[in-house]
């Protein structure tokens, strides 16, 4: 019986020592993920991807190219063709590439930071318009005139300087930004009016006159600017590791009007 005795107290001895080397029951194991707010203090860098749609409104944009046209001429003086809408607005899909430089200021949960922000890529479009009215002038002649505008604008480059603020959730950033954007774009504008002058009771040789003029306003690597805001999430990968995605409308105001939505995938480290 004693020798029993202690034996069952060895065998004891050593089940007690080998849970105690068992980490899933000392706690070292836990499910799911952390919940400790991450530490998103400090300065940071990354690149990423975009996809977006470029929303222009060409009505209007060929307007005073059109009127310098044909300043001083009866025919603008009265119909004011300079004026008639002959474009509207478009829609098309573009990509781009770039990264992103920031910093940021942490008081507990709540982040605050600045970020330069610069995407380069192929965001625009094109359009051609036109509209014919038939008129008579005091001066007699019947006229059938045309007026057609071709517009095109592509941004190439778009940076932008923002400031943001977010609420960190664990290993979670959500944020909403704001700031100034720059870009830089080709904007082709052509106007053209042509047709025909009628008056029978005009001299020989100035009953039937036609006529066919235009003009191109040419702007290469043309500075714009506006504004942007937006709304994103962060999350901390591994170490200073960290992914985001976001989505971003930027307002540019040139002479065709242009807003840009895009959204975005990228991938950060934070110093």
């Amino acid at each position: 019986m004693r020798r029993f005795l202690l034996m069952a107290g060895m065998c004891g001895a050593v089940s007690g020592a080998q849970a105690a080397d068992l980490p899933f029951l000392r706690g070292g194991f836990t499910d799911g993920l952390s919940t400790s707010t991450v530490n998103w203090q400090g300065g940071y860098i990354g690149g990423h991807a975009a996809y977006g749609t470029s929303d222009m409104n060409f009505a209007g944009s060929t307007r005073t190219i059109a009127a310098r046209l044909m300043d001083g001429l009866e025919m603008e003086q009265v119909q004011q063709i300079s004026q008639w809408p002959v474009m509207g607005k478009v829609s098309a899909h573009g990509e781009g590439f770039g990264g992103f430089v920031g910093y940021n200021f942490q008081w507990t949960d709540v982040v605050v930071g600045v970020e330069l922000n610069y995407t380069h890529g192929k965001f625009g479009g094109s359009q051609t318009g036109s509209m014919s009215r038939f008129f008579t002038l005091p001066s007699g002649y019947t006229v059938g005139a045309t007026y057609q505008g071709t517009a095109q604008m592509n941004i190439s480059d778009m940076g932008t300087l923002r400031v943001r603020g977010g609420y960190a959730c664990g290993s979670f950033l959500p944020y909403m930004f704001a700031g100034i954007a720059l870009g830089q774009a080709d904007i082709i504008r052509t106007a053209r009016v042509f047709g025909t002058q009628v008056n029978p009771a005009a001299a020989p040789g100035f009953q039937n006159v036609p006529f066919d003029i235009s003009a191109t306003d040419a702007q290469y690597s043309h500075l714009i600017y506006g504004y942007s805001f937006g709304l994103g999430t962060e999350i901390m990968l591994i170490s200073n590791l960290f992914m985001r995605a976001e989505w971003e409308y930027v307002r540019f105001a040139t002479s065709v009007d242009t807003s840009i939505n895009t959204v975005r995938a990228g991938l950060g480290y934070k110093f």
